[in-house]
C-alpha cells in the first residue's frame, strides 16, 4: 500500500513538473555577436575584432500546437533599436522553426548586440527554444559558438 501511494506521489509531482514548464507566453532576451574583440592592444588603444555573422533561430518545441512570435527586435550594444526583424505576428506551426539572419558585414550591434523575442500561444505550450549562432569563416579558421536565450518576462 505505502508503494502505490509513493508511486502515486511520484507521479503527480512529474505531472505538476510538466504542467510547470508549459507557457502561454514571454519576452525572451538573446545575446548576438557583430564582432568580439581579440588579440592585443594597438597603439591607439583598441583591440583587433573579428567579425561574426549570427543567425537568431526560434524552435517551436511543442509537437502539438503552434506558437505566435509577435516580435524579434534587433539592438545594439548601447541599447538602440536597430531593426525589427519581426515586423508583424508571425505563426510558427509544430516543431517549426524561423530563423533572423544578421550579416558580418553589419557591425552596427557590437559584441554586446541582442534580440527580444517575443511569443505567445492561445494555449499552455512547451516554451520554443531560442538561441544564435555566432560564425566567422576566415579561410581555414572558423569560429562559432551559441548563446541561449533567457526569459526577461511572462
Amino acid at each position: 500500500m505505502k508503494r502505490g501511494l509513493l508511486a502515486i506521489a511520484l507521479i503527480l509531482a512529474a505531472i505538476a513538473a510538466l504542467a510547470q514548464e508549459r507557457k502561454s507566453g514571454e519576452t525572451l532576451y538573446v545575446p548576438v555577436y557583430s564582432h568580439l574583440p581579440h588579440g592585443n592592444l594597438s597603439g591607439n588603444g583598441t583591440p583587433d575584432q573579428v567579425l561574426l555573422s549570427a543567425v537568431v533561430s526560434v524552435r517551436n518545441t511543442d509537437p502539438a500546437y503552434p506558437l505566435r512570435l509577435l516580435f524579434a527586435r534587433y539592438y545594439d550594444t548601447d541599447g538602440k533599436l536597430l531593426r525589427n526583424h519581426q515586423p508583424a505576428a508571425r505563426m510558427i506551426p509544430p516543431m517549426a522553426t524561423v530563423e533572423y539572419f544578421v550579416e558580418v558585414r553589419d557591425t552596427r550591434g557590437g559584441s554586446g548586440a541582442n534580440f527580444l523575442v517575443g511569443w505567445e500561444s492561445d494555449q499552455p505550450v512547451s516554451p520554443p527554444l531560442v538561441e544564435s549562432v555566432n560564425v566567422s569563416v576566415r579561410g581555414s579558421q572558423s569560429i562559432a559558438f551559441t548563446s541561449r536565450a533567457v526569459p526577461v518576462s511572462e
